[in-house]
């Protein structure tokens, strides 16, 4: 287990890790001065600074820039220039940070397979490619075209890297005066060229919106023949004065701004506009194309495969921003996609490899078949609006809004989270109110009228702090009664509700948000984002939601917050939810049921045919002069529509149908040949009704009414209704997706009928079968079919064997599955918790017997030495075999704590690999008369070395033990160095770490001794004089070949068979046995170490207590 230390650190390690980025400083401000740009100009240059004259188009803010200061610094800038901000002319100044904005396309693996079919046939999102078919897409582009729209007219910017003017497919329809390129200062938005072809990005979003059509050349633009412009931007440092002139370019002139890119989308940042740019937004939809409100479309985001959640960007997160998801050709969730509740609508983008994915114009005048991600969506839906302002002109940015929520469809887009909000509207954190369609956009903005003017209803900020424990739900709820006492303010109808919400948390990934309409319609705000580690948590940040679109906004609304702790984190820090506060953007009154005219709203715009340009004016005023002549269509029906004919070309425009009406009138209905599943054919009334909940297919539309189920349902045969899970007494059956009733005696069962796992009363469980139950001492014979007594030696059985016994008799112990007198050798007997007998558990490995427990051995196998209770192997060195030197020691891995090599003939004490693990090592009975150096190096942690009975004849043979700073254990008994003269003062000289010495412990007083002995200049050379360490040296010269051991004396004999002979157990014999392998007379020593033991605590407390 950790240390308390340890275990704290690794608590905050995360945190550390997930630090944010240090905020970049460039060498702009941006400044708020009044008087005009002249003031300006004079106070930038009385502090050094050159203005760059008006932000954009807002009013009294300027960009200043200073040549003398850093270019990037993760510093402010400090200095004489700073005390600008002191002026009494200036009422706001900020240094512009450099932020991150990535482009929202998907970056391709190379590897795969890419389609060179002809570019117009790849246009899979626009037309069929079966002419002979009367087959559509369901963003009816191609619709919208036959009825004349193709964005004449209307003007398009792209906000990007840059739009290449000559590309042969946009040159045609390129507008200078929708263009700037605010990176370099100038008109032209040209990108900047380089071998990867980095900045491709926004040429490919331009060719989505206006190819030029029929020019043989790549492709068509949804809006072919809009005039289309590039505001460059993304190729430089992205500050919020960037941000700010870009949104702010020629508004009178640009009608739709498209923006692929954002925030980084890993799934960690949360980002969003800064002051200026928020500014601009807000500019932007009041004072735009003449007070109709600009229209800023934007991709809502690549980071699906980070976890990431739209809501915590705040371009997409904002209600003057249209935000666009996309889907696959078959109508799945592309990998890429971001979730949120701030997504208005979809179209079409790539998918998985081997979807097909966008075509479109790319750099160096060329094509490509690969543009991709969110960043193919917002263009797309950029050239749709411009069709439906060619439609209708005057649309104002909120008219925009609605048509899209009205017409957009969810079609066969699959979702898990597709709902019906209070106002009977689809919608879904996928892909919003769905697929837009191009045809029922134009048709509807034909004849629309402009929705009433927008109130803004801020409700009561609610700070009261609360808490938000891990894995634990808060629920705080607000009631609202819209501003109805505020006639200006008052919101019946919502458009979109803001939450802003101030939260500290540890870790603000864990939190997940969600906001419950009085309506019922519930919205997730935040999802867990799991690289979200940062400890900043939310202050003031809102979150927007469009699903409560249509609802009435009176009544209770519900904030939820979970903690869902993914990761470890100190308890003691908890999240907290501050404070939070409701936003609601909406009508007084129903937006679709106003009464007014064209010309009233035109007067009150104050818009004049002298504001705008001459054929935007001559399109306006021929719009106003035939808005109430509702076009009549005479095309070709569906083959679906009945005899009353159409409204249009699609099956959702039949008058009535030839086989049956699928959909409801709030939602919208289509003609169908044949009911979904989910669905029932009412054939009298030519409807498709639909089943109960659970239900694929159904005889009506009660619970009780279903003949089959959906994915994840079982049928009750029973009740003929579909439930998530079947109840007791049945079982799942995984292929028939039905609820099988069990065996008779089964209360449950699993996979089949006859295989219980769980028995009613008066029954239990025989393997799998359900039998009655019999008294102890008895089992149920299956054959007999009545209760039989168990063996005698069983309590419980399954049968009359003995190996049939569950639990067994008392004095009984259960070995291996059998029920026994007494364990078997190899195991020991143990008593377990709410069993009426003991249990034969199996010793450690290459333990014969042991005592209590597993690790407590008193007898090992042969090749195993006894140590501490547990069985060591003595075979390393093959004991007996009488080896000459130590080899091949690296075979046994460091795998062992004890060596023992004992009985050899080796000469000499070297020949080690490196053995951390080793700490005790037995030579005894060898011929050893050298130790090797680097001892210390190879065995680090040698802490017992036991040479009794060798050959060692000098002490300076043994200075090469003095390194090993762990060597406190040593035995030279039966060595003719012991003989010599003051041979234990200089051993306890020389190796001052020793605690015991031949089998003696080390006294205090001995250390004195021996450090006074050879302290000095004379001591040093007594102890040089007694080394005499031979110069040439042959081991084993001069000795017999065969060694004769020194026996023990009469005495020593007497002893040993003393300590046989009162020896009672195995375990003190194997003891003994020890003892006599390491030189110890049984008896005599032991006194001797017990005495001394005792000699030298007392020492050792006399020193302390004097210390």
């Amino acid at each position: 287990m950790l240390p308390t230390t340890g275990r704290l650190l690794l608590l905050f390690l995360p945190a550390c890790l997930a630090a944010n980025p240090r905020t970049v400083f460039s060498n702009h401000w941006a400044v708020r001065i009044p008087g005009g740009p002249e003031v300006a100009a004079e106070l930038a240059a009385q502090y050094g600074y050159l203005s760059l004259g008006q932000i954009g188009n807002l009013e009294n803010y300027y960009h200043f820039y200073h040549s003398r200061t850093i270019k990037r610094s993760t510093y402010a800038s400090r200095g004489t220039h700073s005390f600008l901000r002191m002026h009494p002319k200036v009422e706001w100044m900020q240094q512009q940070e450099v932020k991150k904005r990535v482009k929202r396309h998907v970056r391709t693996d190379p590897n795969l397979v890419n389609f060179n079919d002809p570019i117009w046939p790849n246009m899979w999102y626009l037309h069929c490619s079966d002419k002979s078919s009367r087959c559509r897409s369901e963003m009816n582009v191609m619709s919208a075209w036959q009825r004349g729209y193709t964005g004449k007219n209307v003007v398009v910017s792209i906000l990007d890297d840059g739009v290449e003017k000559n590309h042969p497919d946009l040159i045609q329809n390129y507008d200078p005066h929708a263009s700037h390129d605010v990176n370099g200062d100038d008109q032209d938005p040209s990108p900047r060229y380089d071998a990867s072809n980095e900045n491709k990005h926004g040429t490919r979003c331009a060719g989505e919106v206006a190819a030029s059509a029929n020019n043989s050349h790549c492709i068509v633009g949804i809006a072919y023949n809009a005039r289309i412009g590039g505001i460059r931007m993304l190729d430089g440092d992205v500050t919020d004065v960037v941000e700010a002139k870009s949104l702010g370019v020629r508004p009178d002139y640009i009608d739709i701004y498209s923006s692929s890119w954002g925030p980084d989308d890993d799934g960690k940042t949360v980002d969003g506009p800064g002051p200026l740019a928020r500014k601009a937004f807000e500019d932007g939809i009041k004072k735009g194309r003449k007070g109709l409100g600009s229209i800023f479309v934007w991709a809502s985001g690549n980071g699906g495969r980070e976890g990431d959640y739209c809501s915590c960007d705040g371009y997409t997160n904002s209600i003057y921003t249209i935000s666009i998801s996309s889907t696959t050709e078959n109508g799945y969730k592309p990998w890429y996609l971001e979730e949120c509740a701030s997504t208005l609508a979809t179209t079409y983008s790539s998918g998985a490899f081997y979807e097909r994915k966008i075509v479109t114009t790319d750099l160096r005048q060329g094509c490509t078949d690969d543009h991709t991600g969110t960043s193919v969506s917002a263009p797309m839906v950029a050239g749709v609006i411009a069709l439906a302002l060619e439609a209708n002109p005057v649309l104002n940015w909120r008219d925009v809004q609605h048509l899209l929520v009205k017409t957009s469809r969810s079609v066969h887009l699959r979702a898990p989270d597709w709902k019906t909000n209070g106002a009977g509207r689809k919608v879904s954190h996928l892909y919003g109110f769905g697929l837009v369609d191009a045809d029922a956009m134009v048709v509807e903005a034909k004849k629309w009228r402009t929705v009433p003017p927008q109130h803004v209803c801020i409700g009561a900020s609610d700070r009261r702090p609360r808490f938000i424990r891990a894995v634990q739900l808060i629920r705080t709820t607000t009631q609202t009664n819209a501003c109805v006492d505020n006639a200006g303010h008052y919101v019946a109808y919502l458009e979109h509700v803001v939450v802003r919400v101030t939260i500290s948390h540890p870790r603000r990934g864990d939190l997940q948000i969600y906001l419950i309409s009085p309506s019922g319609t519930k919205s997730q705000l935040l999802a867990k984002r799991t690289f979200d580690s940062s400890n900043e948590g939310f202050k003031n940040w809102e979150f927007m939601t469009v699903h409560c679109w249509g609802e009435k906004a009176e009544g209770e609304w519900t904030l939820e917050i979970h903690d869902s702790s993914s990761q470890l984190r100190n308890p003691e820090i908890q999240g907290k939810l501050k404070e939070w506060t409701l936003i609601f953007y909406g009508t007084s009154e129903h937006p679709y049921n106003h009464i007014g005219t064209q010309h009233s709203r035109i007067r009150t715009l104050d818009i004049s045919a002298t504001d705008l340009e001459p054929s935007k004016s001559t399109v306006i005023q021929s719009h106003l002069e035939f808005i109430d002549e509702e076009e009549e269509y005479s095309g070709p029906c569906h083959p679906e529509c009945g005899d009353r004919g159409c409204d249009g070309p699609t099956a959702e425009q039949c008058l009535n149908c030839v086989h049956y009406s699928l959909g409801s009138v709030k939602a919208g209905r289509r003609c169908v040949s044949s009911c979904p599943s989910g669905f029932m054919a009412d054939v009298a009334g030519r409807r498709c009704r639909r089943c109960f909940r659970g239900c694929e297919a159904c005889i009506g539309r009660g619970h009780n009414q279903c003949s089959s189920c959906k994915r994840g349902f079982y049928l009750q045969l029973d009740s003929s209704s579909c439930a998530f899970s079947c109840p007791l007494g049945t079982y799942a059956d995984e292929n028939l997706k039905k609820c099988i009733r069990c065996q008779q005696n089964c209360k449950k069962c699993f996979g089949s009928s006859d295989k219980c796992t769980f028995c009613k009363d008066g029954f239990s469980l025989l393997g799998s079968l359900c039998v009655p139950e019999c008294e102890q001492g008895t089992f149920y014979n299956t054959v007999l079919m009545k209760c039989e007594k168990c063996h005698s030696s069983c309590h419980t059985c399954m049968g009359s064997g003995k190996e049939q016994c569950t639990q067994c008799a008392r004095d009984f112990h259960l070995h291996e599955w059998r029920c026994v007198p007494a364990c078997s050798p190899g195991f020991y007997s143990e008593d377990v918790p709410g069993l009426p007998h003991k249990v034969c558990r199996r010793c450690e490995d290459n333990c014969v017997s042991c005592e209590a427990s597993g690790r407590n051995c008193v007898r090992c196998r042969e090749g195993f030495s006894l140590l501490s209770g547990s069985c060591v192997s003595n075979n390393t060195c093959n004991n007996g075999y009488k080896i000459p030197v130590i080899e091949n020691l690296g075979a046994t891995l460091d795998q062992f704590d004890t060596i023992d090599c004992s009985d050899n003939e080796i000469r000499k004490l070297d020949g080690f690999p490196l053995l951390k693990r080793l700490k005790t090592l037995l030579l005894n009975n060898n011929r050893i008369c050298r130790i090797g150096e680097g001892i210390e190096h190879a065995l680090p942690n040698l802490t017992e070395l036991i040479l009794t009975n060798n050959s060692i004849t000098e002490l300076g043979d043994l200075d090469n033990l003095s390194p090993c700073k762990h060597l406190t254990y040593i035995s030279l008994l039966r060595n003719p160095v012991t003989n010599k003269r003051h041979y234990r003062m200089y051993v306890i000289y020389k190796i001052p770490q020793v605690r015991v010495l031949d089998f003696e412990k080390v006294k205090q007083s001995e250390r004195e001794e021996a450090a006074n002995m050879f302290k000095g200049k004379r001591g040093a050379q007594l102890a040089k004089d007694i080394a005499k360490r031979s110069k040439t040296f042959v081991p084993g010269a001069g000795l017999p070949t065969e060694k004769k051991k020194a026996g023990p004396s009469p005495g020593d004999v007497e002893a040993i068979k003393n300590a046989i002979a009162n020896a009672t157990t195995l375990a003190e014999v194997e003891r003994l046995n020890g003892l006599l392998q390491s030189g110890q007379i049984p008896g005599k020593d032991h006194v001797l170490a017990t005495s001394e033991e005792a000699e030298e605590e007392m020492d050792e407390d006399v020193v302390t207590n004097g210390s």
